[in-house]
């Protein structure tokens, strides 16, 4: 059974634009994502699906540089491109991450293909009932489901955010929510301000090893240095019809 990790890339973003290719203490925000991603002990590949736009070939010359196998699809549809990608791949099961959360887990990538795996299950991820830091987002689905999503989806939304169609059909897919023992979900580690690059710039750089720390250990990490907790702290999320992926 192969198992890929998808990472969605591009260079447009509403609120703060080209923010793959940024820089996090020397190495892009892609190249952090990707890095974290790779440690992750079940996954057999890594592919990165942007688009075929044209502002979008410095993506695919950053992935040729690290290294990675990058797949170009559809801007807008986004359940497209990875459908396409994963088919291009020969792969059973997807992993889904987003470029813009350096801080992604590869445990936690662990722990969810286990959880996907052992249960049987069409999707399992740990964004349905959040508990962990907004950053960690693991979404792990088989091709099948995948390519009935593909087939069935009909709304814009369910095209763009790639997911949406499972865990807003129930009774067609067997899904499995992930959840932590305690609620760290007011923590924000994804990048989609300013300010949000700034938190996870001052962490990599303040903290020792970063790119490889537990979240734990990032929480634990942020708590001693006080001062991390207000940089980000009144970003309001975009609700999901909003969201720029």
């Amino acid at each position: 059974m192969k198992i890929i990790a998808v990472v969605q890339a591009r260079m447009e973003s509403t609120r703060l634009p080209g923010k793959v290719l940024m820089d996090i203490e020397g190495k892009t925000m892609l190249s952090r994502v990707i890095e974290r991603v790779r440690q992750a002990k079940k996954v057999d590949d890594v592919v990165v699906a942007t688009t075929d736009r044209s502002a979008d070939t410095v993506v695919v010359e950053a992935c040729h540089q690290l290294g990675v196998v990058v797949f170009r699809g559809d801007m807008e549809d986004v359940l497209d491109r990875y459908y396409r990608a994963v088919k291009q791949h020969q792969a059973q099961v997807v992993v889904r991450i987003t470029a813009d959360c350096p801080l992604i887990d590869p445990d936690i990538i662990d722990q969810l293909i286990t959880v996907f795996l052992e249960n049987k299950v069409d999707y399992a991820s740990n964004t349905m009932t959040r508990s962990y830091p907004r950053g960690l987002d693991v979404e792990v689905f088989s091709t099948a489901a995948l390519e009935r999503a593909w087939r069935e989806a009909d709304q814009q939304h369910q095209r763009e955010h790639v997911t949406p169609y499972f865990y807003q059909n129930p009774k067609q897919f067997k899904l499995k929510a992930v959840t932590y023992a305690d609620d760290f979900s007011h923590f924000r580690w994804t990048v989609d301000t300013e300010e949000d690059l700034a938190l996870i710039q001052a962490i990599y750089r303040r903290l020792p090893a970063a790119h490889l720390a537990t979240w734990q250990e990032i929480v634990a990490f942020i708590y001693r240095e006080s001062d991390l907790l207000t940089i980000n702290n009144h970003i309001q999320q975009k609700s999901l019809p909003q969201v720029n992926g």
